[in-house]
C-alpha cells in the first residue's frame, strides 16, 4: 500500500512532498538491467507460441457470431473497460450483446453468467461493474474462451456480437475486430518486456490489431501532438488510430446511486484506489479539490477489514468540514463487501462514474468502423 497526498497552493499551483523521483528513476533502471536476463526468457517464450500462430502452426478458433476484442500489450492501466463500457453503450440499444471476461482474481472457477446479485470475489469486480450498470446484457466469465463462447450461444442464441475484455494476448480465438489499447503517458513503444517492464509481448505484436486507441490522452491535445504519436507507433496501412480521453462524471454514494456528491475547491478528498494507475484520474481531482490524499494499493486488490479500518482513521483525521471519500467504480465492487462496517460507521463512500470521449470528433468515424464490421460480418 502507497500512502501519500497533493495539496495546491495559495496562487492555484500545485506542490507535492519530495518523492526523491532521481532516486526512484536510479533504482528503476538498475532492477531493468538486473531482470532484463529474464525479459529476454521470457520473450524467447511468447516468440515461439506466436511464431506457431503465425505460420499457421496454430489457429485461433473462428466462430459464426461477431467477436470484437478490446486489450492492450502491457499489464494494466490501459482502460479496458471504460472502452468495453463505450462498445456497450454504442450497440446494446440495436442488438443483444455479451460480454467475456476471465474474472480476474475471481475465488470461483469454470463458466458463470453473472448475476447482479454476485459479489466480486464470485465473478471478479469488472464483470460484476458491467452487470450493475448494464443489468439487460448477457455477462459472463470464463478461463477458457474457446469453450465461453459456445456456452453464450447454446444459452443465448439470440447473441449478436460477443465483446472480449483484455484478450489481446489470447490467440485460441481470432476475433472479427482486434482494438488495442495504450497509454499515451506509458505508450507500448517505450517499454520492455516483463518482468523489466509492463509489456506482455514484443513491441511488434500490435500489428494483429485492426484499431489502435492511444487511452487516456490529456483533455486538450494538439495536433502536433497527435501526429508524433502517430508516427511513434508507424501504424500499418489497415490499421487506424484515434485517441480517447476520460470524462468523470459526478460521484454517487455506492450503496445508493441517487445519493450524488458536487465536487469544490474547499472540499478534501481520501481517494481509496486498488488499479493499476491513479495518476489519471489523480491529475482530475487535483482540479476539483482543495486537496488529495491517496490510500494507493495493488490492482484488484480485495480490500480487508484492516484496510477499511484504515480509511476510517484517515478519514477522520481530515479536519476540514467538507471531506469526502472517492474511489472508482471498479474498486467499490469489491469495497462493498465491507457494506455493514461502512453503513455501520458511516463512512460516505463515493464511486466516480467514467466515460470515453474521442478527440478531434473521430468518435463518430470510430463508430462506424465498428457498425460496418457488425453490418458486413458473415458466418
Amino acid at each position: 500500500m502507497k500512502m501519500g497526498f497533493r495539496l495546491k497552493g495559495k496562487n492555484g499551483s500545485d506542490f507535492r512532498l519530495p518523492t526523491f523521483d532521481f532516486v526512484q528513476m536510479i533504482q528503476r533502471i538498475l532492477v531493468q538491467i538486473l531482470l532484463a536476463p529474464f525479459s529476454l526468457l521470457y520473450g524467447l517464450g511468447v516468440g515461439m507460441r506466436n511464431a506457431l500462430y503465425n505460420r499457421g502452426l496454430l489457429k485461433g478458433v473462428e466462430f459464426n457470431v461477431p467477436v470484437i476484442s478490446v486489450g492492450n500489450l502491457s499489464v494494466g492501466g490501459a482502460g479496458k473497460t471504460p472502452h468495453i463500457e463505450y462498445l456497450i453503450r454504442l450497440l446494446k440499444d440495436y442488438i443483444e450483446v455479451a460480454t467475456l471476461s476471465r474474472g480476474y482474481r475471481r475465488k470461483t472457477k469454470g463458466f458463470l453468467n453473472v448475476k447482479r446479485q454476485m459479489n466480486a470475489e464470485q465473478v471478479g469486480d469488472e464483470p460484476l461493474q458491467f452487470k450493475r450498470k448494464f443489468p439487460d446484457i448477457q455477462v459472463t466469465v470464463s478461463e477458457s474462451r474457446t469453450f465461453a463462447i459456445p456456452k453464450i450461444m447454446m444459452d443465448r442464441p439470440e447473441t449478436q456480437v460477443v465483446l472480449l475484455d483484455d484478450a489481446f494476448q489470447h490467440r485460441s480465438v481470432k476475433p472479427g475486430l482486434n482494438i488495442l489499447l495504450t497509454e499515451y503517458s506509458r505508450p507500448f513503444t517505450r517499454d520492455y518486456l516483463l518482468p523489466s517492464g509492463r509489456l506482455r509481448e514484443w513491441r511488434s505484436a500490435y500489428q494483429r490489431a485492426d484499431i489502435i486507441i492511444v487511452s487516456k490522452c490529456p483533455l486538450v491535445l494538439a495536433p502536433e501532438e497527435k501526429e508524433a504519436m502517430i508516427r511513434e507507433i508507424d501504424p500499418l496501412d489497415h490499421q487506424k488510430i484515434y485517441f480517447s480521453y476520460y470524462r468523470y462524471g459526478k460521484p454517487y454514494y455506492i450503496f445508493n446511486p441517487r445519493y450524488v456528491l458536487e465536487l469544490n475547491p474547499e472540499m478534501d478528498v481520501l481517494l481509496i484506489s486498488a488499479i493499476a494507475n491513479t495518476d489519471y484520474l489523480v491529475e482530475y481531482l487535483d482540479q476539483q479539490a482543495s486537496s488529495v490524499r491517496i490510500l494507493e494499493y495493488e490492482d484488484h486488490h480485495y480490500f480487508t477489514k484492516y484496510d477499511v479500518g484504515q480509511l476510517k482513521a484517515k478519514f477522520d483525521q481530515l479536519e476540514s468540514e467538507k471531506k469526502a471519500i472517492i474511489t472508482t467504480e471498479k474498486d467499490a465492487m469489491r469495497l462493498e463487501m465491507h457494506r455493514q462496517f461502512l453503513v455501520g460507521d458511516r463512512i460516505p463512500v463515493f464511486a466516480i462514474p467514467v466515460e470515453v470521449q474521442f478527440h478531434f470528433g473521430e468518435g463518430e468515424q470510430f463508430d462506424q468502423i465498428v457498425r460496418d464490421f457488425l453490418l458486413n460480418f458473415k458466418a
